[in-house]
């Protein structure tokens, strides 16, 4: 089991910002940083990296304004690279996106090196199926 993570969330809908921070929560999850577009995504990314406190896991819409997830994705992996952070030391990044276009997931996963995705609207048990595949939470430790 990983120690708690520090985590992102980001998406351009406040109420889905909500929704996943209460979510996580549940989860025992505590550490959540909450960006509405790539753009802050990234520089909160990046700051964290340089502060020594780096992110392990991120949620990244992928239909945003400002900067799209796939662009923030491109940038946050080229952050990590140039400090030299590489396989398992990378943080787990899960697109989400409302749409149901495959494409972007399969451009997001090959070009963009994103560890997995969700499609929404995700259940409660969609987003804990994640938290467990990656090692973030126990669910038997949550059912107990």
């Amino acid at each position: 089991m990983k120690p708690e993570p520090k985590t992102l969330i980001v998406d351009d809908s406040k109420a889905i910002l909500s929704m996943m921070k209460n979510m996580l929560t549940e989860y025992g999850i505590k550490d959540i940083t909450k960006a509405i577009n790539g753009q802050v995504a990234v520089e909160e990314f990046e700051a964290a990296l340089q502060s020594g406190t780096p992110f392990s896991l991120v949620f990244l819409d992928i239909v945003m304004p400002v900067m799209d997830g796939q662009e923030a994705l491109k940038k946050m992996r080229a952050i990590e690279s140039q400090a030299g952070i590489t396989g398992d030391g990378k943080a787990t990044i899960i697109m989400a996106t409302s749409l149901n276009s495959t494409s972007d997931m399969m451009d997001a996963i090959i070009e963009g090196d994103c560890s997995d995705y969700l499609i929404k609207p995700f259940d409660p048990e969609d987003l804990l199926g994640m938290l467990v595949k990656y090692d973030f939470v126990d669910r038997a430790a949550l059912e107990a």
